[in-house]
């Protein structure tokens, strides 16, 4: 008998503004060449649900993808990605506590310019825990690729204050850090950040002062989402076989309509004749390209 089985799946209940969302428009499958990422802004597009027992509370898990359709009009497919926000900011230094040497932890600036107003909130104390930094190539051949697969996770956040501390009782000084909530810095500490029990000598890599690096928030899995745009669909194939439709004999104007009985459709019959012996040779039914607003079904059918 099992014990002890717990969930441990949850819901997503992420805020709107934690979300990035980008799409690419191909015009079929066959098409091959540079991707095209455009960004949507997910407070227009993005719809997350409210709990039915609580009307202030998101109900995680279901959101409402609401696409303009003034970027979504071209007949093709959207290849619509989305994903945790990202914020690229620069590791300010990388330094030790001074209460506690042997804790090592990367320092940012409050202040950064590439941290937007609304995600400073997130660098206040605690806010970052959980959340991925990723890193940014240092190497001078390669142009701020990111280093692929390595990344560390954010164990806690705080504001700190750099401080000068003597090495050995001499004149040599170096940086270490002190907490402190007036400060611009902010200590992080990050997992892993101690060297293994086989090798004490080797702490892990945590990055380097003046290195970029990209924070995302793991409130939830990327998703990519495909949307293909038809000039058809069901139900307006459905309106050919089996909404209502009228025929003019007097101009020969053929109107199809959908199940509301608004104009869909209309075309004109007519018959092409050879011009010497008047014999039919086609029946021709050509679309109008403005409707015929006299043939609407109600006029019609209102004996």
């Amino acid at each position: 008998m099992a014990t002890g089985n717990y969930g441990t799946v949850r819901p997503a209940d992420v805020a709107v503004e934690d979300v990035e969302i980008l799409y690419s428009y191909s015009q079929n499958r066959g098409s091959v060449g540079d991707v095209d990422l455009i960004s949507l802004d997910p407070t227009q597009v993005l719809i997350p649900a409210n709990n039915p027992n609580n009307s202030q509370e998101i109900l995680g898990g279901m959101y409402t993808l609401k696409l303009p359709t003034t970027d979504f009009t071209a007949k093709g497919f959207y290849s619509i990605i989305i994903r945790p926000k990202q914020i690229r900011t620069v590791i300010e230094d990388c330094g030790i506590l001074s209460a506690s040497p042997d804790i090592v932890g990367c320092i940012f600036n409050y202040d950064d310019s590439n941290i937007s107003q609304s995600d400073k909130v997130k660098f206040e104390n605690g806010n970052l825990v959980g959340y991925r930094i990723e890193y940014l190539s240092t190497s001078a051949d390669v142009a701020q690729d990111k280093i692929q697969n390595l990344y560390r996770i954010v164990t806690s956040n705080n504001r700190a204050l750099a401080v000068n501390q003597n090495l050995n009782n001499n004149s040599d000084k170096k940086l270490t850090y002190t907490f402190d909530d007036s400060s611009s810095l902010i200590f992080c500490t990050l997992t892993p950040s101690s060297a293994p029990s086989v090798k004490p000598n080797a702490l892990p890599y945590i990055g380097t002062p003046g290195q970029q690096v990209i924070i995302t928030n793991t409130f939830f899995n990327p998703i990519m989402v495909e949307v293909e745009m038809v000039e058809y669909d069901d139900e307006t194939l459905a309106y050919a076989l089996y909404a209502n439709q009228t025929k003019s004999l007097d101009d020969g104007i053929y109107t199809v309509y959908n199940f509301n009985n608004d104009i869909y459709k209309q075309y004109t019959l007519f018959e092409v004749k050879d011009q010497f012996t008047g014999k039919p040779l086609y029946e021709v039914r050509e679309q109008l390209t403005l409707p015929d607003f006299t043939k609407e079904f109600d006029d019609i059918t209102d004996f």
